[in-house]
């Protein structure tokens, strides 16, 4: 019995040893573990707290860019010409939308909102991130913004918000000059960020599209607090936007306005008015034209088909994209090339008998009957083609083509639009090289009078003028005075080689095709001796006169208007101390006494009344 009791207590001893290591050996793990675990901690906290902190901001904290305030165009006034408008609008997140097509079915019951622009979102939200706001409508009333903000609740991921909205004040007046802005093309993505902002657009033709960098300014940025449903807590930062620059032109806003209305009694016409002195654009204007306020909404795809399908080409800056045969305006080169060349002189006269016979080739004076007797001032005047064949063999195409370069045809003249064409003035080794064929005298005879191959642009036309009556020197044409706080430099303009009484001859020949009863222009003449102006009309042959309609006598007026020849004018005033000149091209105008030179009558008087180059940019810059 006692040893049994012996052997109970022996074993409960050994029992209690056993379960003592075990405690002492869990104890001694649970410490280990705690102590590890107080180091990670500590480590956390210590070593790693700031980066932790970092990461916890990152979740609590939203960055939002902010959008720049687009710099102004405005006129060398100060009137604006581009400016910006608060603008209602409507966003989606499409991660917060669920069906983004749901969605915007369901905002389509509350506003105007058509198919394509639906197309539009769902097509840029597989391209953007999914809590990328993205626009779906700007230009939206109040009316319709507060249909939306009591409806939000049934269009998940939708909101409105204010941006801003691109306005023309001058609208059409100004459309080819000034351009419009568009939405950013996925092309045109770049490593400016501000691009990806919803909604945001740039320059997309014009002026708009030229100082695009300069105007759109720097984006800013505001740090917020949110909840953690997203919700806007409280701002913590703000970087403000920096505002894009502001640009001033040459132009005359109301000059311009002026010009397009006069274009618009046309069907198809444009127009330059240029500083002879300084090669500044005052006024620059097409017509037909379009509203670029209406590119501010999303152009539809139906109204944009309607102006590429318009056959006035409304889309097209004639005045820089429009190349013409310069016509009988090409007749002042003609002369001052032969003037240099010694062939003419004051006193030297050919006859007209309405025809010139080189060879077996007969080629017609306008006038059937014939000028008669004709010297260079009289030839210009009324605009005599035989005396300009006869003497162009003598001339040559090589000195004809030199002086047409020298006066600014055939080429670009680095316009800040960039729409300019070069024209074409062609010789020997054009046609050789572009037409595989030798060049033959009839080619030099009818290029004399500025038909054939030669093709000009209204600002070509007239920056040809302007280097004429300005003593001869290469003023070439710009429109932007003022980027900001930078000037645009005045440039000394290269004198062109040519004798003063040369240029005087030519200069006399203008006046009298204006102010001259027999001139060409007489019935466009401005009586105020102080504001007179002189000029050059041409007609450009569309089509080719056959015999058959040369001796029945068919008047281009009576033809359908696509086959009636084009009507040019260019022109400048004062007569004594030229200032201001002029280009007006008509489309099928059938003459340039009949169409064209009335417009530049209006265009010149109201200029010299007007008279802009008394307003120096710098001055106004300054108000």
């Amino acid at each position: 019995m006692r040893a049994r009791e012996k052997r109970r207590v022996r074993k409960e001893a050994d029992n209690t040893k056993v379960f003592s290591r075990r405690a002492l050996f869990i104890g001694a793990l649970q410490m280990s573990a705690l102590a590890v675990l107080g180091g990670r901690l500590a480590w956390l906290q210590v070593a790693q707290g700031q980066r932790y902190k970092r990461l916890s901001d990152k979740n609590r904290i939203s960055v939002k860019m902010l959008a720049p305030v687009r710099g102004e165009i405005v006129d060398r006034f100060g009137v604006p010409l581009a400016v910006n408008n608060r603008s209602f609008r409507v966003l989606v997140i499409p991660e917060q939308a669920g069906d983004l097509q749901i969605s915007l079915r369901a905002l389509q019951k509350v506003i105007d909102l058509d198919e394509e622009r639906i197309e539009d979102v769902l097509a840029r939200a597989k391209k953007t991130a999914k809590f990328a706001p993205i626009e779906v409508k700007d230009g939206l009333t109040w009316e319709e913004v507060a249909r939306i903000e009591v409806r939000l609740p049934d269009l998940p991921g939708l909101f409105t918000d204010t941006g801003q909205i691109r306005s023309y004040p001058f609208g059409v007046a100004t459309a080819h000059v000034i351009g419009y802005v568009g939405a950013v093309s996925k092309e045109e993505l770049g490593e400016d960020p501000v691009l990806s902002l919803p909604g945001f657009k740039i320059g997309k033709t014009g002026i708009e599209k030229r100082y695009d960098r300069e105007m759109r300014g720097e984006a800013g940025a505001s740090e917020v607090e949110v909840n953690v449903v997203g919700r806007e807590v409280r701002e913590l930062k703000r970087t403000a936007p920096k505002p894009g620059k502001r640009v001033m032109l040459t132009l005359d806003g109301e000059l311009q306005r002026f010009t397009q209305e006069k274009l618009a009694e046309r069907r198809s016409a444009s127009a330059v008015v240029l500083d002879a002195q300084t090669g500044a654009v005052y006024a620059l204007a097409s017509y037909p034209a379009f509203d670029p306020n209406v590119f501010t909404h999303n152009l539809s795809i139906p109204m944009w088909e309607e102006l590429l399908a318009d056959p006035g080409h409304p889309l097209t800056n004639k005045a820089l994209a429009g190349q013409y045969p310069p016509a009988s305006t090409f007749k002042m080169i003609t002369a001052l090339a032969g003037l240099k060349a010694g062939k003419i002189t004051r006193d030297r006269r050919v006859y007209c008998s309405g025809h010139y016979q080189y060879g077996d080739d007969r080629f017609h004076c306008w006038k059937a009957v014939g000028h008669g007797y004709m010297n260079v001032i009289e030839a210009l005047m009324e605009s005599c083609d035989t005396y300009f064949y006869e003497l162009s063999t003598e001339i040559g195409i090589e000195n004809i083509a030199a002086m047409a370069r020298e006066l600014g045809l055939g080429e670009r003249f680095g316009f800040e639009l960039s729409e300019e064409q070069p024209g074409l003035v062609p010789d020997k080794n054009w046609k050789m090289g572009h037409l595989g064929e030798v060049w033959r005298p009839g080619d030099t005879i009818v290029n004399s009078i500025g038909q054939g191959q030669l093709l000009a642009t209204p600002l070509q036309l007239a920056v040809m003028t302007a280097r004429m009556v300005n003593g001869g020197y290469a003023v070439k044409p710009w429109i932007a005075g003022l980027v900001g706080e930078q000037e645009r430099e005045r440039e000394n303009w290269p004198k062109i080689e040519m004798h003063k009484g040369h240029l005087a001859l030519v200069k006399e020949g203008m006046d009298r095709v204006v102010n001259d009863r027999k001139g060409t222009a007489y019935s466009s003449r401005i009586e105020d001796p102080a504001m007179a102006m002189g000029g050059k009309t041409g007609t450009a042959q569309v089509r080719k006169i056959t015999m058959a309609q040369r001796m029945a006598g068919i008047k281009n007026e009576e033809l359908v208007w696509k086959s009636r020849h084009h009507g040019l004018f260019v022109g400048y005033a004062p007569l004594k101390e030229p200032r201001y000149v002029t280009a007006v091209v008509v489309e099928h105008g059938v003459g340039g006494s009949i169409s064209a030179a009335p417009v530049a009558h209006d265009l010149l008087l109201e200029t010299q009344k007007r008279n802009p180059a008394a307003k120096i940019l710098a001055a106004s810059a300054a108000e």
